[in-house]
């Protein structure tokens, strides 16, 4: 028969469960939702931190395992709800001249889907597959932004992209997800995320691509908070808490495969 699991070994599931939901959660909010003391907290915290569970920070803790599995992988993931999403979001570029788009399994989706159109577009983006798939089309003007290498996503990041994004000024950016929650979209990768947060700043409008399994996840850091200019296209609706908070902040929402 299985030995049932000591209180501390179960508060240890609970605190990782806790850390998958939020992956950047305080002491005290993990003291409070365990209904624990802080001390015991801050005990539990030191022994998954020695096991490779967590990372400690200063108040708290993040998740080891916040990282998104490697691009290669996630491309063999929901891809008939990807694919009807870059259908959908190709539809909603309208007459948009130049644009940004990020790295990732949906938005390479994204790529392909636009590979074919027929008009002159400018495309920025930090990603190898993205910028190989769309210089194909002799219509599409391709800049492969510079940066360090990141070979598992298959893009460059970091100061010298930033730096780059900044110089100029896109009608669209088209990115992906790691989470969609109530605040807005975020993004596993920290290196990853400054990139697009740079990307949504020098765009007139942004574009989220993400499916439902991205519902309810707050990864580590928010790139898109919920406004006017920022849209989500998914296969499904969110929750009720994700679909009040962007309407409260205007933010459109598109369905794929939906009418209208």
């Amino acid at each position: 028969m299985a030995r049932a699991k000591s209180k501390k070994n179960l508060r240890h599931e609970h605190i990782l469960a806790a850390l998958d939901g939020n992956p950047a959660m305080r002491v005290v909010e993990l003291s409070e939702t365990l209904d624990v003391s802080a001390e015991t907290i801050r005990r539990d915290l030191a022994e998954l931190d020695r096991a490779g569970s967590i990372n400690r920070t200063y108040g708290g803790a993040i998740r080891s395992q916040v990282f998104e599995p490697a691009l290669a992988e996630r491309l063999k993931l929901h891809v008939k709800e990807r694919q009807a999403i870059a259908t959908a979001a190709v539809a909603a570029l309208g007459d948009a001249d130049s644009i940004f788009i990020g790295g990732g399994a949906t938005t390479l989706h994204f790529a392909r889907a636009l590979r074919n159109a027929a008009r002159r577009l400018l495309v920025l983006t930090p990603s190898f597959s993205i910028a190989t798939e769309l210089s194909a089309n002799p219509l599409v003007q391709v800049m492969a932004l510079p940066g360090i290498v990141d070979g598992k996503e298959g893009m460059v990041q970091g100061p010298e992209t930033v730096a780059a994004i900044m110089r100029y000024r896109a009608s669209v950016a088209v990115l992906g997800a790691s989470g969609v929650d109530a605040a807005g979209t975020s993004e596993a990768l920290m290196s990853a995320a400054q990139v697009y947060t740079a990307m949504v700043a020098s765009s007139e409008r942004t574009l989220i691509l993400a499916d439902a399994s991205k519902f309810d996840k707050r990864a580590l850091q928010v790139v898109a908070p919920w406004s006017p200019g920022v849209t989500l296209i998914s296969n499904a609706a969110p929750a009720e808490r994700i679909t009040a908070s962007m309407l409260r902040s205007g933010a459109p929402l598109t369905i794929a495969g939906s009418p209208g």
